[in-house]
C-alpha cells in the first residue's frame, strides 16, 4: 500500500495556513496542502519532515510536527498521514514545484471549486481547530 502525508502549517501567529497551488494533475489549479510520498520502511514523522523541507524549506527546528489523523482509501490501495504544527519562528519559503501560498483561516475550505480533496482540507482543518491549533 502506497503512503502519502498531507501536512498543515500554521503560521507563527495561528491566523493563515500554507498552501500549494497544484501546476498538474491531481487537481491542478487548486490549493493543496504541502506533503508527498512517504517511502517505503521510512518513519511517517521523517517523511512528513523531509517532505515538508522538500516543498517549503521549514525544517524540524522551525516547527513540530504533530500527527493528528490517517485516511486509508483501500481502492486506491494507499493511505495519507495528516500532520499539524505551528511554525515557532520567522521563515523564508523555499518553492519546489508548487507555488506556496498563506491563506487566511477564514476561507472556506470545503470549496471544491478552490481546495483539492474533495472537502477533505475542510474536515481536516476542522479537526486541527478541535486538536487545538489555529486558535491564535
Amino acid at each position: 500500500m502506497k503512503g502519502y502525508n498531507c501536512i498543515i502549517v500554521f503560521s507563527r501567529d495561528e491566523r493563515q495556513i500554507l498552501f500549494c497551488k497544484r501546476t498538474k494533475d491531481p487537481y491542478e489549479g487548486l490549493y493543496n496542502l504541502v506533503g508527498g510520498k512517504i517511502e517505503a520502511e521510512e518513519d511517517g514523522f521523517a517523511a512528513a519532515y523531509r517532505e515538508l523541507e522538500e516543498e517549503t524549506g521549514i525544517n524540524k527546528a522551525q516547527i513540530q510536527l504533530h500527527h493528528m489523523m490517517d485516511f486509508t482509501y483501500y481502492n486506491q490501495d494507499c493511505y495519507v498521514e495528516v500532520y499539524v504544527g505551528v511554525l515557532n519562528c520567522d521563515i523564508t519559503l523555499r518553492e519546489e514545484a508548487h507555488p506556496l501560498v498563506w491563506l487566511n483561516k477564514s476561507e472556506n475550505f470545503f470549496d471544491m471549486n478552490k481546495f483539492a480533496g474533495e472537502g477533505n482540507i475542510g474536515h481536516m482543518l476542522e479537526q486541527a481547530y478541535q486538536f487545538g491549533f489555529g486558535e491564535g
